[in-house]
């Protein structure tokens, strides 16, 4: 028995709408109820965990993490269906999406890879750029997607033309929509029971039957179901680092408006304390053009101060992370690039900066944050 679960005369409680044990404790696991929810629960015999409370009442999927044996679990039964994989990815953290080992998971079952947060990118950048970027991404990690789509669950974009893909591919089967966290998988599919059901009508678990501590089935209308699962926890990810606010400040929230900085070699950008960028040397100065949200602080100097500035100021002006924060934010790290062509250096979950050709730049992000170097998108 664990200590967080909530025993009553000896039982442990269970939420009644998914079969969860209740506990209070952790917000982001699974059969989490505030104290006063419970209290009330407990009153009139009807305990719901948070999750399924927001789902009867407020037509939202609040998101859920699984630990990664359980995870591998459910990837493992997935392989045994005949269905269509969904995989939700982060555009802007696309190394931090990627769920280790999926293509051994998914068995002989289509893959639909699906890129969200296309709302934030700059109009400049063409679509087919992105896909095809997102489509090498994949391979590299094992998996042949049937499809490569486009959308942003958050202002709705294209979320119809994806359901039309889905509906295409699943050829009269059922749709597991799987990823990690925090990649707008749950804003996706909280779309997708909008346009199932309607807005204004009340989502009950009974009219969810498939509603357990490790899915939602949402019924189709030829007795199939497309089936969210809940996210795994991914640490590479930029956003594990982050808390709050800090989040907001980091990770883009609308369109990118790009900045251009003129930069001598033996320059350095700070985006905040959470990573930075080196210009190293090169044949003089040159333009560095920034995409990353728009009102996260950027701060220029030299590189032979760039550690003193960084010991002294992180936590103050250079935030995220806070003050209070600061000691336990992981160290940068280095990571070097020659360019022999025009190339964006990516920050996974922050975003990138486009370099010109032979300079040699370095990015710095912290322990276990993907950066790396592609061909330039613009």
């Amino acid at each position: 028995m664990s200590e967080n679960e909530v025993v009553v005369d000896g039982e442990v409680v269970h939420c009644i709408g998914c079969g969860a044990k209740v506990q209070t404790t952790n917000k982001d696991a699974l059969g989490y109820t505030p104290k006063s929810a419970l209290e009330k629960g407990l009153q009139n015999g009807e305990v719901y965990c948070q999750r399924c409370f927001r789902l009867r009442h407020y037509n939202e999927i609040a998101p859920v993490s699984l630990s990664d044996d359980d995870f591998l679990k459910l990837l493992t039964s997935i392989s045994g269906t005949d269905s269509l994989i969904v995989y939700v990815v982060d555009i802007f953290d696309v190394n931090g999406s990627l769920i280790p080992g999926l293509h051994r998971f998914v068995g002989d079952n289509p893959v639909l890879l699906v890129g969200n947060k296309l709302d934030v990118l700059p109009a400049s950048i063409k679509e087919r750029k992105v896909r095809d970027w997102l489509r090498q991404r994949a391979n590299s990690a094992g998996i042949r997607p049937i499809d490569v789509e486009l959308i942003s669950a958050k202002t709705n974009f294209d979320v119809d033309h994806l359901l039309d893909q889905i509906e295409k591919y699943r050829d009269g089967k059922d749709v597991y929509v799987v990823g990690v966290t925090n990649v707008g998988k749950s804003t996706l599919i909280n779309a997708v029971i909008r346009q199932s059901t309607g807005i204004k009508e009340l989502i009950t678990t009974s009219r969810f039957p498939g509603t357990t501590l490790d899915r939602i089935d949402i019924p189709l209308n030829d007795g199939h179901s497309i089936v969210d699962t809940p996210g795994i926890i991914q640490p590479e990810q930029m956003a594990h680092h982050l808390v709050g606010k800090e989040l907001n400040l980091v990770t883009p929230q609308k369109t990118i408006k790009p900045k251009i900085y003129q930069l001598n070699p033996e320059q350095t950008l700070f985006f905040g304390g959470v990573a930075r960028f080196d210009y190293d040397s090169g044949d003089g100065k040159h333009g560095f053009t920034v995409y990353a949200e728009n009102n996260l602080y950027i701060h220029r100097t030299k590189l032979e101060n760039a550690e003193a500035f960084y010991e002294k100021h992180l936590g103050d002006l250079l935030s995220p992370p806070s003050e209070n924060r600061k000691d336990d934010f992981p160290p940068l790290e280095r990571h070097e690039f020659k360019t022999s062509q025009k190339s964006d250096v990516v920050i996974e979950g922050l975003g990138w900066v486009t370099v010109p050709s032979d300079v040699v730049v370095s990015g710095w992000a912290p322990k276990g944050v993907s950066v790396l170097i592609r061909p330039a998108m613009i």
